[in-house]
């Protein structure tokens, strides 16, 4: 009957359509869009790329040069009043309720355009079809799924069309910048969210690619799954794509028991990982070793002491502030590594131009971490100096 549609399917069998097809959409979003376009981690092969921008135009009307251009300037201008949908900033149910808005008002933002928008599709159909008839492409996905699946082919659409603003501009943007957890103290407020790979693409992974935004792959721990890089390696294998770049590889050499200009550079590329390394093995210890220490009224002021210390101090409050004051005043040791986790944060920001004096305010740190008197933060000193830029010969 026509109201089933050309296919004809049952209802289950439309359901399991509509999750193909809005699934295709999330891998041209997070492949096409975002790790090509945006960040140029991979390269893609050239029909590929028209089919992401063709698909696109049907199911979202996304003008890859727009989408580029905003979410690069969201990296440029992370949590600022200029980022264009910051939740810390506008709010988590501003963005919630109105990402999608939030995109299409700053698309008309020819600055925004022209400053981030460079070197994306400018061709002949880009012009004169896709950038200039933007709800063509939605129209025209429209009937189609009314033909391919009847009368519930506009239930079909309708899915569609929310999917992206939903997951994307609505989820990914504002709680992935407001709840979940953090493997990386990056500078922004970018959280990862488990467990939505197979609906997000990989998205979810939010802190970790806010910390290596030119990474192909934005899974980092074994048991977080990237939907998007399971493609990439699948278009890898037949040739479809070339990954140009993922986040830095930490070799360690056992037994070396140095310093060199190789080392200095190997901490600085893996400096986010030598964080959360000192967050587990330094903070996290002596804070359960000073829980039991003090007196049952000291230690209400250590509650969360290992997330605050451990925070990026850019993303720190008054409040928070004060608390860690507080927290600081019943401890000498916690005193110190706090003292020495900021310093060694400081020692990144000064001196990586000069590869020279970085290397030597790194040996004056380990030497004052050595003499420390603390065994976790000598430990930790110790392990720097086998960081190498390459791996242990075999």
């Amino acid at each position: 009957m026509w109201y089933n549609g050309f296919l004809d399917l049952t209802a289950w069998q439309v359901v399991g359509a509509t999750l193909l097809m809005t699934h295709i959409t999330i891998v041209g979003v997070t492949v096409y869009l975002h790790r090509y376009s945006a960040h140029r981690s991979l390269e893609l092969n050239s029909g590929l790329k028209h089919f992401f921008r063709f698909w696109l135009w049907l199911t979202t009307g996304q003008n890859t040069r727009e989408w580029t251009a905003i979410h690069r300037k969201h990296h440029a201008k992370c949590e600022t009043a200029e980022d264009p949908h910051s939740p810390v900033v506008k709010g988590l149910g501003t963005v919630l309720r109105t990402g999608a808005e939030l995109y299409r008002a700053e698309a008309n933002n020819p600055e925004t355009l022209r400053i981030y928008g460079k070197n994306c599709p400018d061709d002949w159909i880009e012009r004169n079809l896709y950038s200039r008839f933007t709800m063509g492409g939605i129209a025209l996905m429209a009937v189609i799924d009314l033909a391919l699946f009847g009368v519930i082919g506009i239930t079909v659409w309708a899915v569609q069309m929310v999917w992206i603003p939903f997951w994307a501009a609505g989820v990914v943007n504002g709680l992935g910048h407001a709840v979940g957890y953090r493997n990386f103290e990056c500078r922004d407020a970018a959280t990862n969210l488990v467990p939505w790979g197979i609906i997000i693409g990989g998205e979810e992974l939010h802190n970790n690619h806010h910390t290596y935004p030119n990474s192909a792959k934005l899974s980092v721990r074994k048991w977080e799954f990237d939907m998007g890089w399971l493609w990439i390696r699948v278009f890898s294998a037949l040739r479809l794509a070339r990954v140009n770049r993922v986040a830095p590889v930490a070799h360690r050499i056992p037994g070396k028991g140095s310093m060199d200009m190789d080392t200095a550079m190997a901490i600085l590329n893996n400096r986010f990982q030598i964080m959360a390394q000192y967050r587990k093995h330094v903070i996290g210890p002596l804070v359960k070793q000073e829980l039991a220490r003090v007196d049952h009224s000291l230690r209400y002021r250590l509650r969360r002491a290992k997330r605050l210390l451990s925070r990026e101090p850019s993303l720190l409050n008054e409040r928070h502030h004060d608390r860690i004051n507080r927290m600081l005043e019943t401890s000498q040791a916690l005193k110190v590594i706090y003292e020495k986790k900021l310093a060694l944060q400081q020692i990144w920001t000064r001196t990586s131009a000069n590869g020279h004096d970085m290397l030597a305010a790194m040996k004056e740190w380990v030497h004052e971490a050595e003499a420390s008197g603390i065994q976790s933060l000598r430990d930790f000193a110790d392990s720097l100096k086998t960081y190498s830029l390459r791996p242990a010969a075999a």
